[in-house]
């Protein structure tokens, strides 16, 4: 986040795109330039007097010029999956699919799938609590490099359209989004803790905006007005679940299975 006194201008370029900035204390705008079209990305920090202040890292995109969109639930390094997912969905050059986060760890090809997304303008991702455990040095993987970790460090913890965010974790419902930092955002599961004994967030939230989530291990996606849950458990052999924001549909893959993942610790369809 910005702390201080009014920031510096310029212009720099990272992974495909080149963004003019100008930072000042407490907000800031950062100018997006990408294959010829230039987007604003506004973040407002927690000190902003303003409706939409948030605390957390976020970003603001566009989906007036594009066709189809989707959110894809965690892929935990399950490249198979990934590739069988994104053929099914044929990404047009107008298209755009936006990743929960937790992209790494778990699956066995954590680097050839971050290599896949950064690698194309079709394909964004926030942040999960997994990409965190690595910057932080709670988690290390051998195979990443530095381009790796500058990519992950470039992460939003947070997406968003007219209408839909896009989160790793989920929302506390009795808080206002202003009232809600980059930890909770990631981790979220339930006010009372980041576990499964409940209440899920989820089950009481009521927008808006809309809050397309992943980190909960569901037994199948959660769809309803305000919510959309996408954690189908991929690296557990469940699936790899993307849902289409036009549409209103999900479309999924069966995940190989690399870890073990206890029943108490997967979300039912059936539960109360």
């Amino acid at each position: 986040m910005i702390v201080g006194g009014a920031g510096p201008s310029g212009t720099a370029t990272q992974f495909g795109y080149t963004a003019l900035y100008t930072i000042a204390y407490p907000t800031y705008k950062r100018l997006i330039r990408l294959r010829g079209i230039v987007r604003t990305v506004r973040v407002t920090t927690a000190n902003t007097p303003s409706d939409d202040a948030v605390s957390f890292d976020h970003r603001h995109i566009d989906l007036e010029n594009r066709d189809e969109v989707y959110v894809i639930g965690d892929v935990h390094g399950c490249l198979d999956a990934l590739e069988a997912l994104l053929g099914t969905l044929e990404l047009g050059a107008n298209d755009l699919a936006v990743f929960v986060g937790d992209l790494v760890r778990k699956g066995p090809e954590s680097k050839a799938v971050l290599d896949r997304v950064r690698r194309s303008p079709r394909l964004l991702s926030v942040r999960g609590n997994n990409e965190r455990k690595l910057l932080e040095g709670e988690a290390s993987l051998s195979a990443l490099d530095a381009v790796d970790y500058q990519y992950l460090e470039s992460l939003p913890t947070a997406i968003s359209w007219d209408g839909g965010l896009v989160v790793h974790g989920g929302l506390d419902p009795s808080r206002p989004l202003s009232g809600h930092s980059d930890d909770d955002v990631l981790t979220m599961r339930s006010p009372a803790g980041d576990g499964y004994d409940g209440p899920f967030w989820f089950d009481r939230y009521e927008g808006p905006p809309r809050v397309f989530f992943g980190h909960t291990v569901l037994a199948e996606p959660i769809e309803r007005e305000w919510t959309v849950g996408l954690d189908t458990g991929c690296v557990y052999g469940g699936q790899l679940t993307a849902y289409d924001v036009r549409r209103g549909e999900a479309v999924s893959v069966t995940g190989t299975g690399h870890v073990e993942r206890s029943s108490e610790k997967i979300v039912g369809a059936d539960r109360e």
